[in-house]
């Protein structure tokens, strides 16, 4: 069971997605919802295949210091293994994992949480700390109740016949 901020988040973000119409907003709200409520996560930010080049990461919604990892291959990076795992990748220290693509000198942990529709993976939320070993079992479960959400309004989106 998630304890408060979580509950609360999940509930604003539930609450923004029953009004949302495209998942870019939706991406805003919660980067911005995220942030600004939990502040250990320094960076938060969606990257989503590209649907034009599935072997591609594309960043979407983020909030937090600019990044150079625009776009990143499916093959690199802990966003990367993410998607190739299909789980979630939690890394203690990023100092001490080979993958880890640096996007900031001050980032010290990651959490990437894949977001599926239906069985296939679509993208994922990436958080960054400024701290070692922030991410416990309680962020795991919010991000990935989060990501499940984020799975079911693309789903969702995706069936509504359009106007």
């Amino acid at each position: 069971m998630l304890r408060s901020p979580f509950c609360e988040i999940i509930v604003e973000l539930k609450r923004f997605a029953e009004s949302a119409t495209t998942f870019s907003s939706l991406q805003k709200f919660a980067v911005d919802v995220i942030a600004q409520r939990l502040p250990y996560y320094d960076w938060v930010g969606f990257y989503m295949l590209d649907a034009d080049d599935s072997s591609v990461l594309a960043l979407g919604a983020y909030h937090g210091v600019p990044t150079d990892h625009v776009r990143i291959p499916v093959t690199e990076g802990i966003c990367g293994a993410a998607v190739a795992t299909g789980e979630t990748v939690i890394i203690d220290d990023v100092t001490s994992d080979p993958r880890y693509l640096a996007c900031s000198l001050e980032t010290r942990s990651e959490i990437v949480v894949p977001i599926r529709v239906g069985q296939e993976i679509a993208g994922e939320i990436d958080i960054d700390s400024h701290t070692l070993d922030a991410f416990g079992p309680n962020d795991r479960h919010f991000l990935e109740e989060c990501a499940t959400l984020f799975g079911e309004f693309i789903q969702e989106t995706r069936q509504k016949p359009s106007p």
